[in-house]
C-alpha cells in the first residue's frame, strides 16, 4: 500500500539521486585511478572479499624472500629514475637549432636545457676561476637563460684573452732581458661557441679544434701542479673534464662527417687515455661508429667489457647484444617454420636476447618497427623511459634496417617478453621492477608535441566503467520519466521484462485497477529482488575473476572472461 501512494516525482526525485550518487562515485574512482593507478572498489573487494570468497594469496609463501630485497630494488628503483646526459646528444647550434628554423618547433625543453646548463657548471668552472678573468666571464656565461647572451660572452672572453694574451716576463730573474709569453686561451668560451653559435658540424669541428689546443695547454700545466694543494687538484680535474670532453665531440663531429674509421680510433684512445671517466659513456659512442661499419666482432668486444651484471645497464647495450645474436639467425628466421619444428638453440638465444632487451626498456620497439614516429633526441634521457628509447632509435634504427631480417624478429618476438614478466609489475624477471617515475620525468625531457609512450598502459578498471554506465542509465531515466511520464509508461507495459523496477512502478500506477495492490506489491517485490541479485551476481563473479588471474596478468583474465 505504501508504494500506490507514491507520486511519480516521487520517482523522478530517485532516479535523479541515484545519479547524483553513482557520479559522485564515478568522480572520486577516477580521482583515485589517476592518483594511485587502481580502483579503489576494486582494490577492498579483492583485499577484504577474497578471502571471504575461498581466494588464496599465492604470494604468501614467497613473503620471507622478496621482504630481504624489497630495499635494494627500492633504492635501485630510485637511482634508475636519475636523470642522465645522453652521450649521443646532438648539436644546438648545428642540428637542434636547425630543425626549430625549418618546423618552427622547440625539440628542447626548459628542463633539458637547465639541466645541461648545470652539467656545464659542474664540468666546466672551478672555484679558483674568478683569478682568471677570462675564466670569471665563462663562469657567469654557462649561467645565462638566453642563447644570446652566452654567445656574447664567450666572444667577450676570448677578446679579453686577446687583449692580455702578450705579457713580459724575464728570461732570467734580475736580467734586462725579456721575452713575450703568450697566454692560454679560453678553452671553454670555444666549446660554447661550437655547441651554440656554429651552424654547420664543419663550422662546430674547427671551433673544437681550437678548444684542443688551449685545453690541451691548460691540462698539461695543472698536472704538472696538481699535488701542490685543493685547489690546483680541481682546477686540474677541470681540465682534464674538458680535454675529455672536447676529444669527445671531435670524434663525434667526424663520425657525422662521414669519417667513421677516424672517430673509432679516437674513441678507443680517449677510452685508454682516462680509463676511469665512465661517467661521459664514451663506449656507447664506440658502438654505434663500430656498427656503422659493420665490425661486429669488435662490437661483441666491447660488450664483453661492459655488458657485466656490476655496471649499470643501457638500452644501446641491451639492444645491441640482442641485435648480434639476432643477426645470426634472423635472415632464414620464418614464424611458420619455427611454429612446426620449434626454435632451435640460436634462435632461442636470440629470442631471450630481444626479451631481455625488452625488458629493460619496451618502448624502444615501437620505434625500430616504425610504429611511432621518431623525434631529435633530447639531452638527457631516463633510463628504461621513453627519452632513452628515442636516443636509441634515433642512432641505431639504420643498423637493424642493415641485418637482414633482424626487424622482423624482433616483430615476431617482442610483445611476448610481457608474459613472461610477473603480474603485478612490483616484481622482475631479468631486472628489478620496473620505475614508475619514468612517465613523469619523460614528460619534462620531452617536448609538448610529442606523444609519451606510457608502460604499463594503464586501462580503465571495470568499476570505473560499471559507475559511469549506471550514473547515465540513472540520469536518462530521470529525464525521461519526468519528461513523458505517459510514454515511459506504454513503454514499460509494453516490455516489462526490459525496464527496471522504478520505471515499471510509475508506469503501472495508472494502471492499477487491473491488478489487486497486493499483486501489485507482490510482483514488485520479486522484480526488485531478482535485478538486486543479478547485479550482486555479477559483482561476485568479477571480484572471483580477478583473484583467479592476479597471478596470471591481464593477459589471463581476458581469456577468462572471453564469451567465445
Amino acid at each position: 500500500m505504501f508504494l500506490n501512494t507514491l507520486t511519480p516525482k516521487f520517482y523522478v526525485a530517485l532516479t535523479g539521486t541515484s545519479s547524483l550518487i553513482s557520479g559522485l562515485i564515478l568522480i572520486f574512482e577516477w580521482w583515485y585511478f589517476r592518483k594511485y593507478g587502481t580502483s579503489f572498489i576494486e582494490q577492498v573487494s579483492v583485499s577484504h572479499l577474497r578471502p571471504l570468497l575461498g581466494g588464496v594469496d599465492n604470494n604468501s609463501s614467497n613473503n620471507s624472500n622478496s621482504s630481504n630485497g624489497d630495499s635494494d630494488s627500492n633504492r635501485q628503483s630510485v637511482s634508475e629514475c636519475k636523470v642522465w646526459r645522453n652521450p649521443l646528444n646532438l648539436f644546438r647550434g648545428a642540428e637542434y637549432n636547425r630543425y626549430t628554423w625549418v618546423t618552427g618547433r622547440e625539440p628542447l625543453t626548459y628542463y633539458d636545457m637547465n639541466l645541461s646548463a648545470q652539467d656545464h657548471q659542474t664540468f666546466f668552472t672551478c672555484d679558483s676561476d674568478h683569478l682568471r678573468p677570462a675564466d670569471a666571464i665563462m663562469q657567469k656565461a654557462w649561467r645565462e637563460r638566453n642563447p644570446q647572451a652566452r654567445i656574447s660572452a664567450a666572444h667577450e672572453a676570448l677578446e679579453i684573452n686577446e687583449i692580455r694574451s702578450r705579457v713580459e716576463v724575464p728570461l732570467i730573474a734580475s736580467s734586462t732581458i725579456w721575452e713575450i709569453k703568450l697566454l692560454p686561451k679560453c678553452a671553454t668560451a670555444y666549446i660554447l661557441l661550437a655547441e651554440e653559435e656554429a651552424t654547420t658540424i664543419a663550422e662546430a669541428e674547427k671551433l673544437f679544434k681550437q678548444a684542443l689546443k688551449a685545453g690541451d695547454g691548460c691540462y698539461r700545466r695543472s698536472q704538472q701542479l696538481q699535488h701542490h694543494g685543493s685547489q690546483y687538484e680541481a682546477q686540474h680535474r677541470r681540465d682534464t673534464n674538458v680535454l675529455v670532453y672536447i676529444k669527445r665531440r671531435l670524434a663525434m663531429c667526424a663520425r657525422r662527417l662521414g669519417r667513421t674509421r677516424e672517430a673509432v680510433k679516437m674513441m678507443r684512445d680517449l677510452m685508454k687515455e682516462f680509463p676511469l671517466l665512465s661517467m661521459f659513456n664514451i663506449h656507447e659512442n664506440l658502438l654505434e661508429a663500430l656498427l656503422e661499419l659493420q665490425a661486429y666482432a669488435d662490437v661483441q668486444a666491447v660488450l664483453a667489457k661492459y655488458d657485466d651484471i656490476s655496471l649499470p645497464k643501457s638500452a644501446t647495450i641491451c639492444y645491441t647484444a640482442a641485435l648480434l645474436k639476432a643477426r645470426a639467425v634472423s635472415d632464414k628466421f620464418s614464424p611458420e617454420a619455427a611454429s612446426r619444428r620449434g626454435l632451435s638453440t640460436a634462435e632461442m638465444n636470440a629470442v631471450e636476447a630481444i626479451h631481455r632487451a625488452v625488458e629493460f626498456n619496451p618502448h624502444v620497439p615501437k620505434y625500430l618497427l616504425e610504429m611511432k614516429s621518431l623525434i631529435l633526441p633530447p639531452e638527457h634521457i631516463l633510463k628504461r623511459g621513453d627519452s632513452e628509447a628515442i636516443a636509441y632509435a634515433f642512432f641505431h634504427l639504420a643498423h637493424w634496417k642493415r641485418v637482414e631480417g633482424a626487424l622482423n624478429l624482433l616483430h615476431c618476438t617482442w610483445e611476448g617478453t610481457f608474459r613472461m614478466i610477473p603480474y603485478p609489475l612490483e616484481k622482475g624477471h631479468l631486472f628489478y621492477p620496473y620505475p614508475v617515475c619514468t612517465e613523469t620525468a619523460d614528460r619534462e625531457l620531452l617536448p609538448s608535441f610529442h606523444e609519451v609512450s606510457v608502460y604499463p598502459k594503464k586501462e580503465l578498471p571495470f568499476f570505473i566503467l560499471f559507475t559511469a554506465g549506471l550514473c547515465s542509465f540513472t540520469a536518462m531515466l530521470a529525464l525521461l520519466t519526468h519528461q513523458f511520464p505517459e510514454l515511459m509508461g506504454v513503454f514499460a507495459k509494453a516490455n516489462p521484462e526490459s525496464v527496471p523496477m522504478s520505471v515499471k512502478i510509475g508506469s503501472v500506477r495508472g494502471k492499477h485497477h487491473a491488478r489487486s495492490p497486493s499483486q501489485l506489491d507482490f510482483c514488485q517485490l520479486l522484480v526488485f529482488i531478482q535485478e538486486q541479485s543479478q547485479v550482486w551476481q555479477l559483482v561476485s563473479c568479477y571480484v572471483q575473476l580477478q583473484s583467479i588471474s592476479q597471478p596470471l596478468g591481464s593477459s589471463a583474465l581476458k581469456h577468462v572472461t572471453d564469451p567465445s
